[in-house]
C-alpha cells in the first residue's frame, strides 16, 4: 500500500549516527547550509545543547563535550565551518571502519580438545619432572575429560583421556589410572549445555 506523504525509514537516507534520530540529523543538515557563520555558530551550539540533554547520563564522563562536538562534526560530514571550541580532527577516526583480522587457521587433529589444549601438550614434552609440571599434568588431563564429554560424541573415559595424552605429548606424558584422580564432573549442567546446542 503506498499512501502519499508517508515513507519508512528503510526508504530514507541512512543515519550516520542513529542514535541522535532523524531530527537531529535535519537540523545539522540545515546548520551546514547557513549562509552567515555567525548564524551557523549559534545554530550548532543550539544542536550540541539538545545533544547533551538527550543523554544526560554521559555528562559525567571527562570527555563528554569533546564527544558531543565529535559528533557534530561527523553528522555534518565535516563540511560545518564555525569556529569549533574543540579539536574534532580526530573524530574522522570514528567513522573509519578496522581493517579485518586474520582467523587464525591453525590446523588440530581433535578439534573437541581445542587449540589450547595442544598448546599444553606441547608444553609437558618439554618440562622437567616435577611438581609443576605434574599440577599442569592434572589440569590438562581434567580439561581434556570435561572437553570430551562436552564437545565429542565418542568415549570420555578415563583410558581415553590418558590414551590421547600419552599420544599427543609423543609418549612423554603417561598417567597411571590406579594412582591418577580425575576431578569429579558435573554432568547435569554439561548435559543442559548439550541439550542446548541440539535445540538451536
Amino acid at each position: 500500500m503506498n499512501i502519499e506523504g508517508l515513507d519508512y525509514n528503510t526508504q530514507r537516507e541512512k543515519l550516520v549516527l542513529p542514535e541522535y534520530g532523524r531530527e537531529v540529523q535535519n537540523m545539522v543538515d540545515y546548520c551546514v547550509n547557513l549562509k552567515e557563520k555567525k548564524e551557523r555558530q549559534q545554530c550548532a551550539e543550539t544542536i550540541v545543547a539538545i545533544m547533551d540533554r538527550m543523554f544526560p547520563q554521559n555528562r559525567e564522563n571527562a570527555d563528554h563535550e569533546q564527544k558531543l562536538w565529535d559528533n557534530l562534526a561527523i553528522m555534518s560530514d565535516f563540511k560545518l565551518d564555525i569556529d569549533w571550541p574543540y579539536d574534532v580532527s580526530l573524530a574522522k577516526t570514528i567513522t573509519e571502519k578496522p581493517e579485518p583480522m586474520p582467523y587464525p587457521m591453525t590446523q588440530i587433529p581433535i578439534k573437541h580438545y581445542g587449540k589450547m589444549i595442544f598448546e599444553l601438550f606441547d608444553k609437558l614434552k618439554t618440562m622437567e619432572p616435577g611438581q609443576e609440571r605434574d599440577e599442569l599434568i592434572d589440569l590438562t588431563a581434567n580439561q581434556m575429560k570435561r572437553n570430551l564429554f562436552q564437545w565429542s560424541h565418542g568415549s570420555w573415559d578415563d583410558e581415553k583421556v590418558a590414551s590421547d595424552l600419552a599420544k599427543y605429548t609423543d609418549g612423554k606424558v603417561q598417567i597411571d589410572l590406579d594412582d591418577f584422580k580425575f576431578a569429579r564432573l558435573d554432568t547435569r549442567d554439561m548435559d543442559k549445555d548439550k541439550k542446548k546446542r541440539k535445540n538451536k
